[in-house]
C-alpha cells in the first residue's frame, strides 16, 4: 500500500524536477546565444542533418496524408448533396492547418529527436562533454545551441515542403481514382475558395514551436543521460515520448489561442 502511495508522489516530484532542470538549461542556452557566431559551421552542419536529410520522409508522409484525406473526403461526399469542389477545400485546410505540421513533427521526433538524444547522450556517458568543459568549451553553446537554432530555422521550411506534397498527393488521388468524380479544375477551385493566407502562416507558427520543442527536449534528455549504454537507450525513448506529448499539447494550445 505504501509503494502505491509513493509512486505518484515520486512521479510528481521527478516531473517538476525535470521541468526545473529543463528551464535552467534553456536559460543557460539563451544566455550563450551571443557566442552563436563562433559555432556557425556547426549550425550549418545541423541544418543539413535536421533539415535537408529529413526532406524525403517529410515528403513521403505528407504525400500519402494528402491522398488519404482526399479519398476519405470523397467517401463522405458521394452520399450527400455537398458539391465535389469541397474535396479540394477539405484537403487544403486539413493539410495546411493540421496534417502537414503535426504529422511531420511526430515523424521528426523519431528522425531528429532520437538522433540528437543518442548523440549527446553518448557524449555524456563517454565523458566527452566533461572533456569539452576541461578545454574551456561551453558544452551548451557548442552542442545544444546549434541544434536548437537549426530546428527553429529548418522546421518551417520542412512544413512548407510538406504543404506542397500533401496538396499534391490529394490532387493526384482525385485524378487517378476512378471512384472520385472530381476534375483538377474542381479540386483547385474548391481549394482557392476556402484558402486563407492565415492558415498557411498558422502552420508555420506551429512549425517554429515544434522545432524548438523537439530539439530542446532531445538535447535536455541527452545532456542529462546517465547509466552507460542502457541509459542512452532509456533517454532516447523518453525523449521521443516527451516530444510527442509536447507536440500534441502545443498543437492544442496554439489552436486554442490563435484560431
Amino acid at each position: 500500500m505504501q509503494r502505491i502511495i509513493l509512486f505518484p508522489v515520486n512521479f510528481v516530484i521527478d516531473f517538476f524536477e525535470g521541468i526545473g532542470r529543463y528551464t535552467l538549461l534553456m536559460i543557460s542556452m539563451f544566455r550563450s546565444i551571443g557566442s552563436w557566431s563562433s559555432f556557425f559551421s556547426r549550425t550549418i552542419d545541423q541544418m543539413v542533418t535536421i533539415g535537408i536529410k529529413s526532406i524525403p520522409i517529410v515528403m513521403l508522409t505528407s504525400f500519402f496524408s494528402g491522398m488519404v484525406t482526399s479519398v476519405q473526403s470523397a467517401y463522405q461526399i458521394t452520399s450527400s448533396f455537398i458539391p465535389p469542389e469541397t474535396i479540394g477545400s477539405i484537403v487544403g485546410e486539413s493539410i495546411l492547418l493540421e496534417l502537414a505540421p503535426v504529422i511531420s513533427a511526430l515523424v521528426l521526433t523519431g528522425r531528429v529527436g532520437a538522433t540528437i538524444t543518442a548523440e549527446i547522450g553518448t557524449m555524456r556517458v563517454t565523458e566527452q562533454i566533461d572533456a569539452l568543459e576541461s578545454l574551456s568549451f561551453d558544452p551548451i553553446s557548442f552542442l545544444i545551441l546549434p541544434r536548437v537554432i537549426s530546428g527553429i530555422i529548418m522546421f518551417p521550411i520542412l512544413i512548407i515542403i510538406a504543404d506542397y506534397c500533401g496538396i499534391t498527393g490529394g490532387w493526384i488521388s482525385v485524378i487517378f481514382d476512378p471512384d472520385i468524380n472530381v476534375t483538377s479544375f474542381q479540386f483547385f477551385d474548391g481549394f482557392k475558395q476556402w484558402f486563407k493566407v492565415w492558415d498557411a502562416w498558422f502552420g508555420l507558427i506551429k512549425a517554429l514551436f515544434f522545432g524548438f520543442a523537439i530539439t530542446s527536449i532531445a538535447c535536455y534528455h541527452g545532456y542529462y543521460t546517465e547509466g552507460g549504454a542502457a541509459g542512452v537507450g532509456k533517454s532516447t525513448t523518453i525523449s521521443v515520448v516527451s516530444s510527442c506529448v509536447a507536440v500534441v499539447f502545443l498543437d492544442y494550445l496554439l489552436s486554442s489561442i490563435l484560431l
